[in-house]
């Protein structure tokens, strides 16, 4: 439980220091882009949604996790709900990664 109020607290930095892409078209944005370095999708989203972001990932190799349903993403960042988000700083996507790795 608490490697998860950290993940919500990383990604509520990274959000107010203008480090995440949310929504669907500015999180396709940055990965295709190549700004994007992770990418979040929620574990409820549809699973054309998750395909999807999947192939991006693949394609565009970044990293992606499936974690938290689409309201607790968008509580994370401030929003209502988001089904996906991306990362766009090395930073914030290290201790992210390091939390979900452990």
């Amino acid at each position: 439980m608490i490697k998860e109020e950290k993940i919500i607290s990383l990604l509520g930095l990274a959000q107010k220091a203008g480090k995440i892409s949310s929504g669907e078209l500015s999180v396709e944005k940055a990965i295709k882009s190549g700004k994007a370095k992770l990418i979040i999708i929620a574990i409820d989203c549809s699973n054309a949604t998750k395909k999807s972001y999947n192939d991006m990932a693949v394609y565009y190799k970044v990293d992606l996790y499936e974690i938290f349903s689409k309201e607790q993403l968008g509580q994370c960042i401030g929003k209502v709900y988001r089904a996906a988000l991306a990362i766009t700083d090395d930073g914030f996507t290290n201790a992210v990664k390091k939390l979900l790795n452990s």
